[in-house]
């Protein structure tokens, strides 16, 4: 397996995945605009794991500036998603692995992201990564129609 950067010719193969995940389509028109915007912004990092160059995972991270303290930069991360033919094979715990490695290059003073309450075993995998999930509570609020996640 080898991660590197998502590329257009992934986005098929991406949205299979967030369907098998969401239950829900996603557009392939709308998912070319947005990679074409989201590639060239340096503040995101578009991650794709590939074994034997087909897509089985992805992650996104997004570098946020910071005017807080020392004003340190911080990643989000969203989207991370291993096909279901592949999970428990270590592709989640690379992305992250390679995520973690962007945000020291980037300086950043932490990585935040949420996930559901009932993922009981997603929050196993994150624990067995380092992330802390009992000292803190995320908040989300869907804005507008047509918002595919909750």
């Amino acid at each position: 397996m080898k991660i590197e950067r998502l590329t257009e010719y992934d986005l098929t193969a991406l949205a299979e995945m967030f369907r098998q995940f969401w239950g829900e389509k996603s557009s392939l028109e709308k998912m070319g605009l947005t990679f074409s915007r989201l590639a060239t912004n340096p503040a995101y990092i578009l991650l794709a794991a590939k074994h034997n160059d087909r897509l089985v995972g992805f992650a996104m991270g997004i570098i946020c500036e910071d005017l807080y303290g020392q004003c340190k930069p911080f990643m989000v991360i969203e989207d991370l998603i291993v096909d279901k033919n592949q999970r428990r094979n270590g592709v989640g715990s690379a992305l992250m692995r390679e995520l973690e490695k962007c945000a020291i290059d980037h300086d950043c003073c932490q990585i935040i992201f949420v996930t559901e309450a009932h993922r009981t075993k997603a929050h196993r995998f994150y624990r067995s990564l380092g992330y802390e999930f009992e000292s803190y509570k995320g908040f989300k609020k869907r804005m507008g129609s047509g918002q595919q996640k909750s």
